[in-house]
């Protein structure tokens, strides 16, 4: 793992499995929306390395299955099949959970070292590339608790692991920080937008100047382009691809054809939502990139602001996730979009809410350019503090 020839003194060269007290596979149950028993983990309410516990359901489980399969502070629970397998989550609160069987739990012994900084470790480039050669060598694409065991860690003193793992949390918590900002002035932007706007639907008697028409009265919309598969690559060589999955859960993959580069440019801020399955709009809070094939951009005219659109947008993809129907997957097109017929309000109403919003807009903008800062100065400083080619004060 080490980017230098040798390690400090003192460090050894060990591994998860080394380090940890336990391995574990989870529990076979069937997911509940109904407060049945404890949160049931599972990998999908992992996302980003991180659980939203609230949107976690609940399962039944017997008194002695739950204190064999209970979730404790330190754990580290890792994805061991399909498209995430590798994903990590750190159980860093106290919460009545256990974790279902698709994750592995490693419990990391205390004695030897400090889960936060094992936590950085299995979140950073080290883990995705060691996963990748991990499920290579799998037919099914998979990874079992003895091939994660064997992740090699670096590992100094146990005050040199918490020193380090403070100075990288110190960025997280500033990254948390500014993310909770955002979530507080979206719901401000949405709140408005709702006592603004969101009074009157189609066939209401309707305020002077408002009427019924199209979305493109207030929006134009940019359709991706299918991009070749063969300049695709994971190795951050060109500009990034935005596909459906990258708009919820980051960059993963990048393209290195310049042909294309003006024309599909989308910027932080862009409103987008994607065309298969889900349906709803996104305010790109990621680097400028290339729109791929079914994703689309929502483009304001002059008088509305991206926030007014993406709050415009909402209903009416909601609309087509409740109700289109497919075979296997559900798609949205051109001629769905062409479709609707919405309420516009007046334009000088709109122009309004545009001068009231872009301040909240731009602050927004704004710390999502922070944030990417932050994590890109944490992860170039995580291997040299891992490594031992920079070294903390204890």
């Amino acid at each position: 793992m080490s980017s230098v020839d040798k390690i400090p003194d003192g460090w050894v060269e060990t591994t998860l499995g080394e380090v940890s007290t336990r391995k574990q596979y989870g529990y076979t149950e069937s997911a509940s929306t109904e407060e049945v028993g404890p949160k049931f983990l599972r990998i999908t309410d992992i996302q980003n390395d991180f659980i939203n516990w609230k949107s976690v359901p609940y399962c039944p489980i017997s008194d002695s299955d739950l204190e064999k399969y209970k979730l404790q502070i330190g754990d580290i629970v890792i994805a061991r099949t399909g498209n995430s397998t590798g994903a990590t989550a750190t159980i860093k609160e106290e919460v009545n959970a256990v974790f279902a069987s698709y994750l592995i739990r490693f419990q990391i012994n205390p004695e030897r070292a400090n889960y936060n900084y094992i936590d950085f470790l299995v979140r950073s480039r080290y883990w995705s590339g060691f996963v990748k050669s991990v499920k290579s060598g799998s037919a099914q694409g998979g990874a079992n608790a003895n091939d994660f065991a064997l992740f090699p860690i670096n590992l100094p003193s146990l005050p040199e692991q918490k020193a380090i793992a403070n100075i990288l949390t110190a960025f997280d918590d500033k990254i948390e920080n500014l993310q909770a900002q955002n979530k507080t002035l979206e719901q401000t932007a949405q709140t408005i937008f709702a006592a603004w706007f969101g009074k009157y639907q189609v066939g209401d008697e309707l305020p002077d100047g408002w009427r019924v028409g199209k979305i493109y009265d207030v929006l134009d919309v940019q359709y991706g382009f299918p991009f070749k598969s063969k300049l695709f690559n994971e190795d951050k060589k060109g500009l990034p691809l935005i596909r459906i999955r990258d708009i919820r859960k980051g960059i993963t993959g990048y393209f290195t054809d310049e042909e294309y580069l003006n024309e599909y440019i989308i910027n932080s801020g862009d409103v987008l939502a994607g065309m298969d399955a889900v349906f709803r709009p996104y305010l790109w809070s990621g680097q400028k990139g290339l729109l791929n094939q079914r994703v689309c951009r929502f483009i304001p005219k002059k008088f509305a602001s991206r926030i007014f659109v993406f709050e415009f947008m909402k209903p009416h993809l909601s609309f087509y996730e409740k109700t289109k129907v497919g075979t296997t997957v559900i798609h949205l097109g051109k001629s769905d979009l062409d479709f609707i017929e919405t309420v516009i309000p007046n334009e000088d109403v709109i122009l309004k809410f545009k001068e009231l919003s872009t301040p909240i807009e731009e602050k927004i903008i704004n710390n999502h350019q922070q944030i990417q800062t932050l994590k890109k100065t944490r992860d170039a400083l995580l291997p040299k503090l891992m490594s031992g080619q920079i070294r903390v004060n204890i």
